[in-house]
């Protein structure tokens, strides 16, 4: 999940204009030319945008690139070296450092590369990307939804159910192999250029294509491919696939992409079949990308079993076409609940609560927009038989688990019965003497998260909104 952005009081962001504002200065005069314009360079220098830079390079709390620096000490070396920073950019001479390779378990059992830059490079590129942004905004397609400003997964996904009640019941799940590590240089620098008249920019993004990989203390060099992991990365992955959106709008093709996750949509098998060729012709003879043949198929949008975009798929009733989590992003999510309340990690039950609550508000945070409530029901009755045993082991002693059920209102009898029975944590958890005891009253009052009345609300929400 991604780091949740968390908006400031007015009093720390005035104080933190202050320390930015003693990190970055330079006085370049406002101008009234296009973003693309020959001075792009002057304006992504800027002191207000290098601010912005880096606030927002603060608020992602990212790792350290390979020289180890941090946010923080970040701030402190710009502020000793802020001109002489500057003049190197703007002269062309200065050398981004190589990206430090980190790579992250997939589900499917691969990992995916990230290149994580030093901080002073994130910053850096975040400022291009504010800067470049704007240009390339109004150039992107409709059917494009990630990493672009008030659009979402969420928004993607009902697109693609709007489509499947107009007819389009067949789609082409396109994979792409290892697409952010094979983009060809020439070819995005020659899309950039198109827009970008700034040579010094067009220089800069090439060095930062260029930097290289460390990875356990040995340089690689990167002939393609724009590292996952700095901000600059997804706005130019969105414009090097824009060629393929806007291909595929100019044919009459209804495709919907989110970063390099892409469904092409139609209404018959056989014409999904015809589009699944010319789709791997383009990416593949004029993209220069490679498309998994084993992943990339078409599908039928209403078959639950094969159907899967961004985490979801579709299913139909009588009332129509609806959205649904997939199966696997079900599974994986309650194996995840499972691991946060085993019952022998050693914290306490409001702890574990609260590990829970960030998890699962994390969660519905990106699946509202699917009909879950069935399922959230059921995990509700299972977490809380999950958080009834894993109290019951934390009473440890026979003598413990009879003071507590006396306590908690449970007769002598009953409570030295089941104090000393031998049943497993499982099947204790079940028991009519500790739904007695162990009310749902008393797990909410310890902080137990009631999900399917949030889910509710932020369904309601999205929906007046």
């Amino acid at each position: 999940m991604k780091a949740e952005n968390r908006k400031g009081c007015l009093q720390r962001d005035s104080v933190e204009r202050q320390e930015y504002a003693g990190a970055w200065s330079i006085s370049a005069q406002e101008s009234t030319e296009r973003g693309g314009a020959s001075d792009l360079l002057e304006h992504i220098l800027e002191r207000d945008n290098l601010n912005r830079a880096y606030k927002q390079v603060k608020r992602n709390h990212g790792a350290p690139g390979i020289d180890g620096m941090t946010v923080e000490a970040a701030a402190t070396w710009i502020k000793g070296h802020r001109e002489e920073l500057l003049q190197s950019i703007r002269e062309g001479r200065y050398k981004p450092s190589p990206v430090r390779r980190k790579e992250i378990p997939k589900p499917d059992g691969g990992v995916r590369k990230l290149g994580i830059p030093t901080v002073l490079d994130r910053v850096i590129q975040q400022a291009i990307s504010q800067k470049l942004q704007p240009i390339f905004e109004p150039l992107f397609s409709d059917g494009s939804y990630g990493y672009r400003p008030k659009r979402s997964a969420q928004q993607a996904m009902r697109k693609v159910k709007e489509y499947a009640e107009q007819g389009y019941t067949h789609a082409v799940e396109i994979d792409l192999s290892k697409y952010f590590d094979t983009l060809n240089h020439e070819l995005l620098l020659n899309l950039l250029r198109r827009h970008v008249h700034d040579k010094r920019v067009i220089l800069l993004i090439k060095k930062y294509l260029k930097s290289g990989v460390m990875e356990g203390g040995v340089f690689s060099r990167t002939d393609e491919g724009s590292p996952q992991g700095g901000p600059l990365s997804p706005l130019l992955a969105n414009i090097y696939l824009n060629e393929f959106d806007q291909e595929m709008a100019s044919r009459g093709v209804q495709v919907i992409r989110y970063a390099d996750d892409i469904v092409v949509l139609a209404k018959s098998k056989r014409a999904a079949e015809r589009l699944l060729e010319s789709s791997r012709r383009y990416l593949e003879d004029k993209l220069k990308l490679k498309l998994n043949v084993q992943k990339s198929k078409v599908v039928s949008v209403l078959a639950l079993k094969h159907f899967k975009f961004l985490g979801f798929c579709l299913g139909k009733n009588g009332k129509g076409v609806y959205i649904r989590a997939h199966r696997d992003s079900l599974i994986k999510a309650k194996r995840k609940l499972k691991e946060l309340t085993r019952r022998n990690q050693g914290k306490s039950v409001r702890m574990v609560m609260e590990n829970v609550k960030s998890f699962i508000r994390g969660w519905l945070g990106y699946y509202y927009v699917a009909d879950i409530k069935r399922t959230l029901q059921s995990w509700n009755e299972w977490l809380r038989r999950r958080f009834r045993m894993y109290i019951w082991k934390q009473w440890k002693k026979p003598r413990t688990k009879v003071m507590n059920l006396k306590k908690l209102g449970i007769s002598d009898h009953q409570a030295y019965q089941w104090g000393n029975t031998r049943l497993g944590y499982w099947r204790i958890s079940a028991s009519p003497v500790l739904t007695r005891s162990i009310t749902n009253e008393k797990l909410a009052k310890a902080g137990y998260y009631d999900f399917p009345a949030q889910y509710e609300q932020l369904r309601l929400l999205h929906s007046n909104g």
